[in-house]
């Protein structure tokens, strides 16, 4: 009965311990999905997937949700004043446009 508890008790350690190696190094599974019907691609689904910490992520240069609109607030400012700046420049533009219309005729 004791071993059985030792090995209960060295189950969840190792578990721990895999998912810190994974964590820390990180790992890439990469697969591509083809749909082709009479040697024409109908479709093409590319999937990869990283495992990893945040910590390790951006040590790679992998910081993507940190400019997600969906996943920061800073990423929602942005895309706002962006929308905004985009909107100026078009009335800006216009303006422009009408002046030398009115210049050239």
């Amino acid at each position: 009965m004791a071993e059985q508890e030792v090995i209960h008790a060295l189950q969840p350690a190792g578990l721990a311990d895999i998912l810190e190696r994974v964590l820390d190094k990180g790992v890439v599974i990469v697969g591509d999905i083809k749909v082709k019907l009479v040697d024409v691609e109908l479709l093409t689904i590319k999937i990869r997937l990283l495992i990893s910490s945040v910590e390790r992520a951006k040590e790679i240069g992998i910081d993507w949700w940190t400019s997600d609109f969906e996943l920061s607030s800073k990423a929602k400012q942005l895309h706002e004043e962006n929308r905004l700046l985009r909107d100026r420049l078009d009335r800006i533009e216009a303006a422009l446009k009408s002046t030398e219309r009115r210049k050239g005729g």
